[in-house]
């Protein structure tokens, strides 16, 4: 038998802790490239975070030395995999297939948070660009390599870059299919925190069971707010902002919150007496 998997369920490992929802690459025979297999895994996970009670809070990170490189490149040689076909059909089968991880993890109500460990190229580097929040380990590498191939972002990541770093610089990457390091995507907002290698997974633990701790409800809508206003105009936003503060007010979550935060403070206030 393989020592990596070879069924879609067995490519993205799942488990919940505290309140987060850890999905992990777990292909790294390929580089956890992202066939059909990946894709179906992925999607299918991410498909049904919305709906779970238990999930606060997505952690995406990868079980290789590569967090994912993208399109399996020998596919594309033989045409097989995602790339089998007419151009209708290729085109089709990503709308089908691959987009199902764009538009799953752009509509998720919780946030997710992305720990980079090695390459994220292509493919790869758009699925991190889709998180909310990304911490990059110090042998992480960045690459919009699409060019590089004879190719384009197929799966939506130009959207989010050109969002993320601006016009001009998404071009730059875009266009010099640029491998950029930690630092450089430090610098570009791209993470938000470079960590050492050994330290990535517990980092990234950390920082998702921190946001998975808020108040659920009051933590969906804080993400749809800030999420909503990115395109939004300020009249817009300010009456979004303005009914959900109100559901939030009326509700028992804000009580019980409040309530903890008495506590909390009269408790500090005895230790200092």
């Amino acid at each position: 038998m393989s020592a990596y998997p070879n069924d879609a369920n067995s490519r993205v490992e799942s488990s919940v802790d505290d309140g987060v929802l850890v999905l992990t690459l777990n292909s790294p025979g390929d580089g956890n490239a992202l066939d059909v297999a990946m894709t179906e895994a992925l999607s299918d996970a991410l498909e049904q975070v919305n709906d779970r009670r238990d999930v606060h809070c997505v952690l995406l990170r990868s079980s290789s030395r590569h967090f994912c490189t993208g399109g399996n490149v020998k596919d594309m040689q033989s045409g097989s995999d995602l790339m089998s076909g007419s151009v209708e059909d290729v085109r089709d089968r990503l709308h089908r297939s691959l987009h199902r991880i764009t538009r799953a993890l752009s509509s998720l109500d919780v946030p997710s948070v992305c720990a980079v460990n090695g390459a994220a190229v292509g493919a790869g580097c758009d699925l991190a660009l889709m998180c909310d929040i990304r911490l990059a380990s110090t042998k992480a590498v960045f690459a919009e390599s699409f060019l590089r191939l004879g190719l384009v972002s197929g799966i939506g990541g130009s959207w989010f870059l050109a969002r993320m770093v601006g016009y001009a610089k998404a071009l730059e990457l875009t266009l010099t299919s640029e491998f950029i390091d930690a630092d450089a995507a430090l610098g570009l907002g791209i993470v938000s925190k470079v960590v050492p290698e050994d330290a990535l997974d517990s980092e990234a633990l950390s920082l998702a069971k921190h946001i998975a701790h808020n108040p659920p409800i009051a933590l969906r809508m804080a993400k749809r707010l800030v999420r909503e206003a990115a395109d939004a105009s300020l009249p817009a936003t300010l009456e979004m902002a303005a009914s959900m503060q109100a559901i939030l007010l009326c509700g028992r979550e804000h009580k019980e919150a409040v309530g903890r935060f008495l506590e909390q403070q009269a408790a500090k206030k005895r230790t200092h007496n």
